[in-house]
Protein backbone atom coordinates (compact mmCIF):
# COMPACT_ATOMS: atom_id res chain seq x y z
CA UNK A 1 0.00 0.00 0.00
CA UNK A 2 1.34 3.37 -1.17
CA UNK A 3 2.31 5.72 1.72
CA UNK A 4 3.70 8.76 0.77
CA UNK A 5 4.00 12.28 1.90
CA UNK A 6 5.15 15.35 0.54
CA UNK A 7 8.92 15.92 1.54
CA UNK A 8 8.83 18.99 2.70
CA UNK A 9 6.33 17.50 5.59
CA UNK A 10 8.01 14.57 5.70
CA UNK A 11 12.53 16.21 7.11
CA UNK A 12 9.71 18.78 9.15
CA UNK A 13 8.14 15.24 10.99
CA UNK A 14 11.43 14.25 11.15
CA UNK A 15 12.88 16.99 12.79
CA UNK A 16 15.20 17.30 10.13
CA UNK A 17 14.45 20.98 8.43
CA UNK A 18 11.93 22.45 8.77
CA UNK A 19 9.52 22.99 4.98
CA UNK A 20 10.54 26.61 4.64
CA UNK A 21 14.21 25.25 4.79
CA UNK A 22 13.61 22.00 3.06
CA UNK A 23 12.00 24.49 0.21
CA UNK A 24 15.10 26.60 -0.20
CA UNK A 25 17.48 23.81 -0.43
CA UNK A 26 15.32 21.91 -3.53
CA UNK A 27 15.43 25.73 -4.89
CA UNK A 28 19.13 25.23 -4.67
CA UNK A 29 19.42 21.55 -5.60
CA UNK A 30 21.03 20.59 -2.55
CA UNK A 31 17.91 17.71 -2.12
CA UNK A 32 17.67 14.38 -4.28
CA UNK A 33 15.62 11.53 -4.36
CA UNK A 34 16.79 8.36 -5.32
CA UNK A 35 19.68 10.38 -7.11
CA UNK A 36 17.23 12.96 -8.68
CA UNK A 37 17.14 16.72 -7.97
CA UNK A 38 13.63 17.10 -5.50
CA UNK A 39 10.66 19.60 -6.73
CA UNK A 40 9.50 21.09 -4.24
CA UNK A 41 5.95 19.12 -2.98
CA UNK A 42 7.69 16.10 -4.15
CA UNK A 43 5.66 12.85 -2.36
CA UNK A 44 8.54 9.88 -1.06
CA UNK A 45 8.25 6.72 0.84
CA UNK A 46 10.67 6.71 3.68
CA UNK A 47 10.47 2.86 3.65
CA UNK A 48 11.52 3.44 0.69
CA UNK A 49 13.16 6.33 -1.62
CA UNK A 50 16.68 7.67 -0.89
CA UNK A 51 16.83 11.25 -0.10
CA UNK A 52 19.94 13.20 0.40
CA UNK A 53 21.05 16.26 1.48
CA UNK A 54 24.25 17.87 -0.18
CA UNK A 55 25.06 13.45 -1.22
CA UNK A 56 24.89 12.60 2.56
CA UNK A 57 21.87 9.89 2.74
CA UNK A 58 19.22 10.25 5.17
CA UNK A 59 17.85 7.95 7.79
CA UNK A 60 14.26 7.99 8.41
CA UNK A 61 13.34 6.98 11.67
CA UNK A 62 10.11 4.64 10.70
CA UNK A 63 8.05 6.43 13.76
CA UNK A 64 8.81 8.95 15.07
CA UNK A 65 8.12 10.23 18.41
CA UNK A 66 5.01 12.89 18.69
CA UNK A 67 4.72 15.26 21.86
CA UNK A 68 1.30 15.91 23.74
CA UNK A 69 1.75 18.77 25.99
CA UNK A 70 -0.70 20.38 28.69
CA UNK A 71 -0.16 24.22 28.92
CA UNK A 72 -2.02 26.31 31.35
CA UNK A 73 -3.07 29.24 29.73
CA UNK A 74 -2.46 32.46 30.60
CA UNK A 75 -5.23 35.46 29.90
CA UNK A 76 -4.00 37.81 27.04
CA UNK A 77 -2.56 35.26 24.58
CA UNK A 78 -4.14 34.07 21.15
CA UNK A 79 -4.46 30.48 20.62
CA UNK A 80 -2.57 30.79 17.26
CA UNK A 81 1.12 29.64 16.38
CA UNK A 82 1.34 33.27 15.00
CA UNK A 83 -0.47 36.29 14.69
CA UNK A 84 -0.60 38.89 12.07
CA UNK A 85 -1.37 41.70 14.66
CA UNK A 86 1.34 41.06 16.50
CA UNK A 87 -0.21 40.22 19.74
CA UNK A 88 1.21 37.19 22.04
CA UNK A 89 0.31 33.46 21.08
CA UNK A 90 1.12 30.25 22.76
CA UNK A 91 3.43 29.55 20.48
CA UNK A 92 5.92 31.86 22.61
CA UNK A 93 5.18 29.34 25.69
CA UNK A 94 6.03 26.31 24.15
CA UNK A 95 8.58 27.78 22.31
CA UNK A 96 11.73 25.43 24.00
CA UNK A 97 9.87 21.97 22.62
CA UNK A 98 12.37 20.79 19.10
CA UNK A 99 8.98 20.31 17.32
CA UNK A 100 6.48 22.56 16.20
CA UNK A 101 3.53 22.11 18.26
CA UNK A 102 -0.18 23.51 17.14
CA UNK A 103 -2.84 23.81 19.74
CA UNK A 104 -6.05 21.42 19.35
CA UNK A 105 -8.56 23.20 19.40
CA UNK A 106 -8.79 26.99 20.84
CA UNK A 107 -9.38 28.89 23.53
CA UNK A 108 -10.44 32.73 23.49
CA UNK A 109 -7.62 35.38 24.12
CA UNK A 110 -9.80 36.29 27.43
CA UNK A 111 -9.51 32.79 29.11
CA UNK A 112 -7.32 30.26 30.86
CA UNK A 113 -7.25 26.80 31.49
CA UNK A 114 -6.41 23.65 29.84
CA UNK A 115 -4.79 23.62 26.61
CA UNK A 116 -3.47 20.83 24.55
CA UNK A 117 -0.63 20.98 21.96
CA UNK A 118 0.43 18.25 20.17
CA UNK A 119 2.06 17.36 16.46
CA UNK A 120 0.18 14.65 16.24
CA UNK A 121 -2.85 15.80 13.72
CA UNK A 122 -4.68 11.91 14.31
CA UNK A 123 -4.87 12.66 17.73
CA UNK A 124 -5.74 16.60 17.36
CA UNK A 125 -8.77 14.83 15.14
CA UNK A 126 -10.03 12.31 17.24
CA UNK A 127 -10.41 15.23 19.78
CA UNK A 128 -12.21 17.45 18.34
CA UNK A 129 -14.06 15.58 15.44
CA UNK A 130 -18.02 15.98 16.12
CA UNK A 131 -18.71 12.38 16.40
CA UNK A 132 -16.22 11.57 19.04
CA UNK A 133 -15.97 14.90 20.78
CA UNK A 134 -13.66 14.46 24.19
CA UNK A 135 -15.58 16.28 27.09
CA UNK A 136 -14.92 19.84 28.19
CA UNK A 137 -15.21 21.56 31.32
CA UNK A 138 -15.17 25.10 32.14
CA UNK A 139 -15.53 26.74 35.26
CA UNK A 140 -16.92 29.79 35.01
CA UNK A 141 -17.75 33.56 36.68
CA UNK A 142 -20.80 34.74 35.54
CA UNK A 143 -21.52 38.86 35.72
CA UNK A 144 -24.98 38.41 37.08
CA UNK A 145 -25.78 35.54 39.76
CA UNK A 146 -26.86 32.33 38.39
CA UNK A 147 -30.55 31.51 37.76
CA UNK A 148 -32.14 28.17 37.90
CA UNK A 149 -33.81 28.79 35.06
CA UNK A 150 -30.61 28.32 32.74
CA UNK A 151 -30.86 24.16 33.42
CA UNK A 152 -33.41 23.43 31.38
CA UNK A 153 -32.85 25.37 28.42
CA UNK A 154 -29.09 24.36 28.68
CA UNK A 155 -29.71 20.49 28.88
CA UNK A 156 -32.10 20.43 26.07
CA UNK A 157 -29.44 22.28 23.48
CA UNK A 158 -30.17 25.88 23.45
CA UNK A 159 -30.23 27.99 20.56
CA UNK A 160 -27.68 30.73 19.89
CA UNK A 161 -28.53 34.23 19.14
CA UNK A 162 -27.69 33.73 15.30
CA UNK A 163 -29.98 30.47 15.38
CA UNK A 164 -26.91 27.86 15.60
CA UNK A 165 -28.30 25.03 17.45
CA UNK A 166 -25.84 23.82 20.72
CA UNK A 167 -26.02 19.97 21.54
CA UNK A 168 -27.36 19.03 24.89
CA UNK A 169 -24.45 20.46 28.31
CA UNK A 170 -24.26 20.04 31.34
CA UNK A 171 -24.09 22.63 34.08
CA UNK A 172 -24.75 23.16 37.54
CA UNK A 173 -23.99 26.44 39.90
CA UNK A 174 -20.99 25.82 42.13
CA UNK A 175 -22.61 25.42 45.39
CA UNK A 176 -21.78 28.20 47.93
CA UNK A 177 -21.62 30.58 45.29
CA UNK A 178 -23.86 32.80 43.09
CA UNK A 179 -22.38 33.72 40.32
CA UNK A 180 -20.07 30.73 39.64
CA UNK A 181 -20.47 27.62 37.50
CA UNK A 182 -19.05 24.09 36.14
CA UNK A 183 -20.45 23.23 32.21
CA UNK A 184 -19.55 20.42 30.49
CA UNK A 185 -19.51 20.37 26.45
CA UNK A 186 -19.36 17.92 23.84
CA UNK A 187 -18.68 20.24 21.09
CA UNK A 188 -16.72 23.48 20.48
CA UNK A 189 -18.38 26.38 18.19
CA UNK A 190 -16.81 29.67 18.34
CA UNK A 191 -16.91 31.29 21.90
CA UNK A 192 -19.86 29.12 22.67
CA UNK A 193 -19.75 29.16 26.77
CA UNK A 194 -19.91 33.20 26.49
CA UNK A 195 -22.48 32.75 23.47
CA UNK A 196 -24.95 30.46 25.38
CA UNK A 197 -25.03 32.83 28.48
CA UNK A 198 -25.59 35.97 26.39
CA UNK A 199 -28.93 34.10 24.87
CA UNK A 200 -29.54 33.44 28.81
CA UNK A 201 -29.02 37.16 29.54
CA UNK A 202 -26.36 36.65 31.49
CA UNK A 203 -22.36 37.41 30.93
CA UNK A 204 -19.40 35.83 31.16
CA UNK A 205 -17.06 37.87 33.01
CA UNK A 206 -14.39 34.77 33.49
CA UNK A 207 -13.81 31.57 32.09
CA UNK A 208 -11.61 28.30 32.92
CA UNK A 209 -11.18 25.32 31.02
CA UNK A 210 -10.18 22.20 34.02
CA UNK A 211 -10.50 19.57 32.54
CA UNK A 212 -10.94 17.20 29.30
CA UNK A 213 -12.00 13.79 29.09
CA UNK A 214 -10.32 11.94 32.20
CA UNK A 215 -7.53 14.79 31.92
CA UNK A 216 -8.04 17.21 35.24
CA UNK A 217 -5.80 21.03 34.71
CA UNK A 218 -2.74 19.57 37.83
CA UNK A 219 -3.88 22.19 40.56
CA UNK A 220 -0.31 22.86 41.03
CA UNK A 221 0.68 23.97 37.29
CA UNK A 222 1.11 27.49 37.31
CA UNK A 223 -0.17 30.10 34.97
CA UNK A 224 1.91 29.82 31.66
CA UNK A 225 3.28 27.09 32.55
CA UNK A 226 3.24 23.69 30.67
CA UNK A 227 3.89 19.97 31.44
CA UNK A 228 4.23 16.79 28.89
CA UNK A 229 1.80 14.27 28.70
CA UNK A 230 2.16 10.71 29.51
CA UNK A 231 0.81 7.63 27.27
CA UNK A 232 -1.54 7.15 30.02
CA UNK A 233 -2.51 10.52 30.31
CA UNK A 234 -3.53 10.69 26.60
CA UNK A 235 -5.68 7.79 26.83
CA UNK A 236 -7.76 9.26 30.01
CA UNK A 237 -8.16 12.24 27.51
CA UNK A 238 -9.57 10.11 24.78
CA UNK A 239 -11.11 7.54 26.83
CA UNK A 240 -12.03 8.44 30.11
CA UNK A 241 -14.71 11.20 31.34
CA UNK A 242 -14.26 13.63 34.46
CA UNK A 243 -16.75 13.13 37.10
CA UNK A 244 -19.29 16.12 36.96
CA UNK A 245 -20.38 16.26 40.87
CA UNK A 246 -16.50 15.50 42.34
CA UNK A 247 -15.28 18.20 39.68
CA UNK A 248 -17.44 20.61 40.83
CA UNK A 249 -17.14 19.52 44.82
CA UNK A 250 -13.11 20.33 44.01
CA UNK A 251 -14.83 23.74 42.87
CA UNK A 252 -16.46 24.58 45.69
CA UNK A 253 -13.68 23.78 48.36
CA UNK A 254 -11.33 26.39 46.09
CA UNK A 255 -14.27 28.89 46.21
CA UNK A 256 -14.97 28.67 50.07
Amino acid sequence: MENKARIQKVLSDQGILSRRRTEELIKEGRITVNGRPAQPGHPIDIRRDIVAIDGERIWFQKKKKNYYVMLHKPRGYVTTMSDEKGRRSVADLVADFPVRLYPVGRLDKDSTGMLLLTDDGQLAHQVIAARGHVAKYYHIVLARPWEDGYLQPLEQGITLADGAQCLPAKAAPVPDTDREALICLHEGKYHQVRRMFAALGNHVSELARVAMGGLLLPPELPLGACCVLSEKDVQKLLKCETDFASLLQTLQSHSS
